[in-house]
């Protein structure tokens, strides 16, 4: 057994990767029951049955693997694995540190609640949706764990053509309208991430990140404004993916158009363009990265700060929950990106925090969106006055305690990650702005949920029996896992605050990054001349 065991973490960034891929390939050879059934034929129940078992069992042995990945990289070690044995920087490379054993974490603590709540009905309104599930959590994890920039675009691709089939799942005028926007902006930031690429590989001449970090902190002369170019388009790129001014207009439609369980996957879908950000920004372009240090920082900062308001401004304005929970999305990751753009390892540490209850608060959200509008009848979500909701008690409960943790409200994770964010920008220059906006923001979001709360539970039509949508047991068990998991993160915080404090250290640390990838190779100051 403890061979066993050995053999799995040898290997154990890879099979994050392999598992949901051959989940997918036995999922999509098991056939396609969902196809009958969206076309409105039976479709096979025994078929049904044993794509959700394997699906589920799939989220659930890879949500123990992340787990163990996180303990195991919470005790400092830095793992590298390299494909087909090639040494780096001239072969492909996964590493698994603290930052990236977090996010996979995160990826799974959101797909196995969605995917158990998908099962309750929505996985039959499409084809192929749990096959295309599995290539999603393909993509994330391995946009989470790849060391090299290039892989990096590839596990994008994947992930998001992924996505575009998710997006569409259902069918609809309003999601093949939406769909067309998504799928175009995104193929735009396909084409800018690879002449970004191209910028940094030609004055570098490599992708592996601990080689673009020595490189890159070595140039000077014409090279450093390419680099500053290559740096401020990549930028663009994972700024349009994270949703940052002025390239968040997409999204608030995009989730709002999704089917619920693929719009609270869709929160973690943010979440890939803030680390990349972070590993960009951090690890090559840095404070260590000579000439082109910070290269983006009169940037980020400025564009965090007024991404956050404008989310929170667009919630205040919406007229359908849906958009109003988007918009929120958008807010949250502005206010993450405020922490990341202060490039202290305090702040950092604030903003993995305030990471991990965002997705999973926003997750949540989504799906005790659908719960509520299923009960009210023909007005849905749109915030108007409608039929009284069949569990008032139960579904306002958990309005409230969402809301009270989107909006910050002592003591659940949001107010402790904003409170983490405060503290950490105490004595920096930008201090005044963070303290403004943070506290604005949050004050303007328990508005905008109080806003929406009394026109569902008071502003309501008394009637006999409504609608018996939306009382699943299922569907509402994976609603309050969402809730439990922000209960958990407020019980834990101390030590989920140690480790990502000690995961900023550890992203700080560039010469410990380098020496554990790229080992005898290390090259921290020699300049690339066009040769090897």
């Amino acid at each position: 057994m403890n061979g066993l065991l050995d053999v799995w973490w040898q290997h154990a960034p890879v099979l994050s990767v392999v598992l949901p891929s051959l989940t997918a390939v036995v999922l999509l050879l098991l056939g396609d029951p969902g196809g009958l059934s969206a076309q409105g034929g039976a479709h096979d129940g025994g078929r049904v049955a044993w794509q959700r078992r394997v699906a589920l069992a799939s989220v659930g042995l890879g949500l123990l693997a992340a787990a163990a990945m996180v303990w195991r990289a919470s005790q400092g070690e830095l793992m590298v694995y390299r494909l087909g044995e090639w040494p780096a920087p001239f072969g492909i490379v996964l590493v698994l540190d603290r930052l990236s054993a977090l996010m996979v974490l995160l990826t799974y603590l959101v797909a196995v609640p969605v995917l158990w709540y998908a099962t309750g009905g929505w996985d039959m309104r499409g084809r192929y949706f749990h096959a295309v599930f599995q290539f999603q959590l393909m993509g994330l994890c391995g946009a989470f764990l790849t060391g090299d920039l290039f892989n990096l675009f590839v596990f994008f691709e994947v992930l998001l053509i992924a996505s575009y089939v998710l997006l569409l799942h259902g069918q609809g005028r309003e999601r093949f309208r939406m769909g067309v926007h998504y799928v175009v902006l995104n193929l735009s930031a396909s084409a800018l991430f690879l002449i970004g690429v191209s910028m940094l590989y030609a004055v570098t001449g490599t992708l592996n990140m601990a080689d673009l970090a020595g490189r890159v902190a070595a140039l000077s002369g014409d090279s450093v404004p390419l680099a500053k170019a290559a740096a401020a388009i990549l930028l663009v790129v994972f700024g349009l993916k994270a949703a940052l001014v002025p390239l968040f207009f997409w999204l608030p439609g995009t989730y709002a158009a999704a089917s619920a369980p693929v719009a609270a996957l869709f929160a973690i879908m943010t979440k890939v363009g803030v680390y990349s950000i972070i590993r960009t920004h951090w690890v090559i372009f840095g404070a260590d990265a000579g000439e082109a240090a910070l290269a983006v920082a009169d940037w980020l900062l400025p564009a965090a700060l007024v991404t956050s308001v404008l989310g929170v401004l667009g919630a205040l304005a919406a007229q359908h929950m849906s958009r109003l929970v988007a918009y929120l999305t958008v807010s949250s990751v502005g206010t993450i990106m405020a922490s990341v753009g202060l490039f202290t390892p305090d702040t950092l540490s604030a903003a993995l925090y305030y990471t991990l209850h965002s997705t999973i608060v926003i997750a949540g959200l989504f799906l005790l969106v659908e719960l509520m509008a299923a009960q009210r009848g023909d007005a849905g979500d749109h915030l108007q006055p409608a039929s009284a909701v069949r569990e008032p008690v139960l579904l306002g409960l958990m309005m409230l305690f969402g809301a009270a943790s989107a909006a910050g409200l002592p003591p659940l994770p949001g107010f402790l990650g904003k409170l983490m964010l405060l503290q950490s920008s105490h004595g920096l220059a930008a201090q005044a702005w963070i303290w403004a906006v943070v506290l604005t923001v949050g004050f303007f979001t328990i508005i905008g949920l109080a806003r929406a709360g009394v026109v569902v539970f008071w502003h309501v039509q008394p009637v006999a029996d409504g609608p018996a949508a939306g009382s699943s047991l299922k569907l509402l068990s994976a609603a309050w896992v969402f809730m439990a998991l922000t209960v958990v993160l407020a019980v834990v915080a101390e030590p989920v605050k140690r480790y990502t404090d000690d995961a900023a250290r550890q992203l700080t640390d560039r010469a410990a990054y380098q020496k554990a990838v790229l080992g005898d190779r290390l090259q921290t100051t020699r300049p690339y001349t066009g040769e090897r």
